[in-house]
């Protein structure tokens, strides 16, 4: 076949790719054999395309000699030249700031171990809505459940493992998870999870969330290389993971993963996490593939909202300063426990605990002094309270609460606020408890915690006259 004339004779920007057949099923290099003007010209003309390796097209060069090595890529011209299957996707390389619109058709022209088909890009910068929808009838429906679902709950993580369940069932996989990251505190967490009975019951390893989990993690997006997803169905495709990445290959090893299809959840250009499946159905790659293509952009936008709205309640009811609930949130809690009238309430234990000589040390060295001790005093009542409500009740000033406590822990627990303060170079409690029988009274609880506290604190400014506050 003259491959020249044949590709001349398309208008969009379309070349022939070859890729060897080997015997054992597997598959060899992959060379763009000829390309139309339109194609070659998006190489070496057209400065507003995507920049690749080489300006230079060169007949029968290999793929990566333009851009690098892409397993989706790869996939997508086995199974049309190999497989003779017409293939179409609508992707958003990540390495590229454009769409690409995709199609390539087997070509009825093998010879001997090389197998040929079309490669035909549509390139634009924006999303276009109705190509993102151009998916099968079956594809369309699975995504339409997940949204409807996503939009229409009031519990978003109980909804989420609905979600993820159906994910794991569309895929035919043992395992399914999403995973979110945080860059600031470089730490990643598993929004929901969902595992087949028969892999939990025979190779579901339940310790392969550690705690240094975010370092594998982290790993991911230089496997993925720009791509918009990795999938690895074979032998083959875990021996490309291993010669990029040891310490993944080997840990999806030990977690009896034999294939896995793995995509980053974006929302723009900041990263939320990754959804994945292991152990799918291999047959049905490329139905999951754009499955998942259209339903990670929908879950993307749905977890970046309910991370907005957990942000926006963090922000709202908690210290920035020093991590503990605020003021307005301790407003809230008292005015709600005050106005409890239902039977069998449980008794109120309060604790002021104002810090001393803050006022001397703002200004002998400026605020920013005073912020770590009020940071330092907060981190210590964190040790002494893990479970219970504490609150930045004022400047200096903070209020735990405790639920079903007695006289005697109140006391204790202030005998160790005051040992921990010792330890340290500079903080320094006054401390006041009180104890109500029934948590309605909480207002009396206060007042009565707030006169100890002042009491202990006139003590301490007799014994250090010099620390007093002007």
């Amino acid at each position: 076949m003259d491959f020249q004339k044949f590709v001349d004779g398309f208008q969009p920007m379309t070349c022939i790719v070859s890729i060897e057949k080997l015997p054992d099923g597997k598959y060899g290099e992959i060379r763009l054999v000829a390309g139309n003007k339109a194609y070659i010209d998006s190489i070496e003309n057209m400065p507003d395309m995507p920049a690749l390796l080489s300006k230079k097209f060169i007949p029968n060069s290999l793929y990566q000699n333009y851009f690098p090595q892409d397993l989706n890529f790869e996939s997508f011209i086995y199974n049309s030249a190999v497989l003779k299957k017409t293939q179409h996707s609508y992707v958003h390389p990540e390495r590229f700031d454009f769409w690409f619109n995709l199609f390539s058709m087997p070509l009825d022209a093998d010879d001997g171990n090389l197998c040929y088909c079309t490669y035909t890009q549509e390139v634009t910068h924006e999303v276009e809505s109705e190509k993102m929808s151009n998916v099968s009838h079956d594809t369309a429906a699975e995504v339409l459940s997940t949204c409807i679902k996503l939009r229409g709950t009031s519990d978003f993580k109980k909804t989420m493992y609905e979600v993820i369940k159906d994910i794991r069932n569309i895929c035919g996989a043992s395992y399914c998870a999403i995973l979110t990251m945080n860059e600031m505190s470089r730490s990643c967490s598993l929004l929901c999870e969902d595992v087949s009975d028969e892999f939990r019951n025979t190779n579901y390893k339940d310790d392969w969330f550690t705690d240094d989990f975010y370092d594998i993690a982290l790993s991911w997006e230089a496997v993925i290389g720009g791509s918009n997803c990795i999938i690895l169905k074979d032998d083959q495709d875990m021996e490309k993971l291993k010669s990029k990445d040891l310490a993944w290959y080997n840990s999806l090893k030990e977690a009896n993963v034999e294939s896995i299809v793995l995509f980053p959840l974006k929302n723009g250009m900041e990263l939320l996490g990754y959804i994945w499946a292991n152990n799918f159905d291999t047959e049905r790659a490329a139905h999951i593939k754009e499955t998942l293509e259209l339903t990670t952009f929908f879950l993307a936008s749905e977890i970046s909202s309910y991370q907005m709205f957990d942000k926006f309640r963090i922000l709202s009811t908690v210290d920035l300063l020093t991590g503990v609930l605020n003021r307005n949130e301790m407003n809230n809690r008292v005015m709600q426990l005050s106005a409890d009238t239902r039977l069998g309430r449980k008794n109120i234990g309060i604790i002021f605990a104002d810090l001393n000589g803050l006022k001397t040390m703002n200004d002998n060295h400026g605020h920013s002094a005073g912020d770590k001790l009020i940071k330092d005093a907060a981190k210590i009542l964190k040790e002494v309270f893990p479970e219970d409500e504490i609150y930045r009740a004022g400047g200096d000033e903070f209020m735990v609460l405790l639920r079903d406590t007695t006289i005697s822990q109140l006391e204790s627990s202030a005998k160790k606020i005051k040992e921990l303060a010792a330890s340290t170079d500079s903080v320094s409690f006054a401390i006041g408890i009180s104890l109500e029988e029934d948590s309605q009274h909480i207002y009396n609880a206060m007042k009565n915690a707030d006169v100890n506290m002042y009491e202990d604190k006139k003590k301490f400014y007799e014994q250090f006259p010099e620390r007093k506050r002007r």
